[in-house]
């Protein structure tokens, strides 16, 4: 469950990010977050992630109050969340493999069960062939799957996505958001923020729309 009560993020020049917002996520929804550019998609799902913190309000995620919770357990916390961005933010020195591996190798799993793991992610995004590739030898559609299987690798209750198919075409994008779409079928809450309307416009999940940091309103599919 995810909840954001009267939530405002200021910046210290002023800026004001998001504005008195509230709406709540239930336990494996599947959702969009549109908006214009600006409006504060990304601020939000950063505060989702406690990459950063409100400045007002009360941000909920699985009953944990994250205005309150201590910078010792952030690390704990993130490995709720898995987050898959725009520009793939893969590491293109090391392997698919290794690109996945990551956030085991932070959390200090065993190097059998990282090996276990990362394959089923590689195979469950139709990538399981291409381990030992470096990512620069992918097509765009293929590096955005690893970021995929990187980000719901550690098995997340929660997956973030930032603009995921900006970069991809039509056909490419339809694949990448159906992939989403088979995590939530497993009871993954997923929130993806996106600027794509045509193409969430022909999918059954919810849309809630921000205008300059405000909840500009909700639609049901």
């Amino acid at each position: 469950m995810i909840r954001f009560t009267d939530v405002y993020k200021r910046y210290p020049n002023r800026y004001e990010a998001l504005s008195g917002l509230s709406f709540h996520l239930t336990d494996g929804e599947m959702a969009f977050l549109t908006g214009h550019s600006g409006a504060g998609k990304s601020t939000l799902l950063k505060l989702i992630a406690l990459i950063e913190r409100s400045s007002h309000g009360q941000v909920l995620v699985n009953n944990q109050n994250l205005t309150r919770l201590p910078k010792r357990k952030i690390p704990y916390y993130r490995r709720q969340i898995g987050i898959v961005f725009q520009d793939h933010n893969l590491l293109h020195d090391r392997t698919v493999f290794d690109n996945v591996a990551l956030p085991l190798i932070i959390a200090g799993e065993n190097h059998r069960e990282i090996g276990r793991r990362v394959r089923a992610s590689l195979d469950k995004v139709g990538l399981l062939g291409k381990e030992n590739n470096l990512p620069i030898a992918l097509s765009g559609g293929e590096q955005q799957r690893v970021g995929i299987a990187r980000a719901v690798v550690n098995r997340p209750p929660i997956l973030l996505a930032d603009e995921p198919t900006g970069n991809l075409d039509p056909e490419l994008s339809r694949d990448i958001m159906h992939l989403f779409e088979q995590f939530n079928q497993v009871g993954t809450t997923v929130f993806i923020a996106t600027h794509d309307l045509d193409l969430i416009n022909t999918l059954p999940h919810r849309q809630i729309t921000l205008d300059s940091g405000r909840l500009a309103g909700q639609t049901l599919r």
